[in-house]
C-alpha cells in the first residue's frame, strides 16, 4: 500500500524538448516557451495575451518584458533565439544572432517613432547631458553607453558572452531611463 503524499508536494508544469518549454495549466498546454535564463520568448496557446518577450538578469530579480499584440503592427519573431539552449554557453553564430535580436528589441521598445528615446537621440539630449559638467562619472559612462545609435550598437555588439549581452542591454535600458529623467528634470522633454 502507498503512503500518502505530503501536502506540499507539486508535480512539474513543464516539460522540456530541445530548445523548447511547454507550460501546463489545469486545462492542458498554456503556452510554449524558448530560450534559457534571461531571455525568453513566451508563445501562449490557452493563455490570454500575445506573445512575450522578457529580458533579464538573473540572480537579481530585475526583468523586462514586452507583450507583442497584433495592435502594434510588429509580429513576433523567433529568428535566431529559437535555437538558444537554456546554458550559459551558445554554439557558434548564436550569441551574434543574440547580440542583434537583443538590438532589434532594444530599437523597437527604446527608440520607436515618438518615444523619449527617439526625442533624446533627434533633439541630441544625450550629448548635451554628456556636455555638462555637473553630472557624476558614473552618470556620464552610463549616458554615454546611449548617446547615439552607433554608441549603442557598438556597446551590444562587444558584448563576450550571453550574460554579458543581457547585462549590456539592461544596462541601455538603465540609461534611457536615467536620460529621460535628466532630461525631463531639466525641462528638455515634453
Amino acid at each position: 500500500m502507498l503512503a500518502p503524499l505530503p501536502m506540499g508536494f507539486r508535480f512539474r508544469r513543464s516539460a522540456r524538448l530541445g530548445p523548447l518549454r511547454f507550460n501546463f495549466a489545469k486545462g492542458g498546454l498554456s503556452s510554449i516557451s524558448v530560450g534559457g535564463r534571461g531571455a525568453s520568448f513566451n508563445i501562449p496557446v490557452t493563455r490570454r495575451g500575445g506573445p512575450r518577450t522578457t529580458v533579464g538578469l538573473p540572480g537579481t530579480g530585475l526583468s523586462w518584458s514586452v507583450e507583442h499584440t497584433p495592435e502594434t503592427g510588429q509580429p513576433p519573431s523567433l529568428g535566431a533565439a529559437a535555437g538558444l539552449p537554456n546554458s550559459r554557453r551558445l554554439r557558434a553564430g548564436q550569441l551574434s544572432a543574440l547580440k542583434q535580436d537583443l538590438l532589434a528589441l532594444l530599437h523597437r521598445q527604446l527608440f520607436s517613432p515618438a518615444s523619449a528615446g527617439q526625442q533624446l537621440w533627434e533633439l541630441g539630449l544625450v550629448s548635451r547631458l554628456l556636455a555638462d559638467g555637473s553630472l557624476a562619472a558614473r552618470t556620464a559612462g552610463l549616458l554615454a553607453v546611449i548617446e547615439t545609435p552607433e554608441a549603442l550598437e557598438g556597446y551590444l555588439l562587444r558584448a563576450q558572452g550571453q550574460d554579458d549581452a543581457k547585462r549590456r542591454a539592461q544596462r541601455c535600458i538603465e540609461a534611457v531611463q536615467e536620460a529621460s529623467r535628466l532630461a525631463a528634470a531639466r525641462g528638455w522633454l515634453g
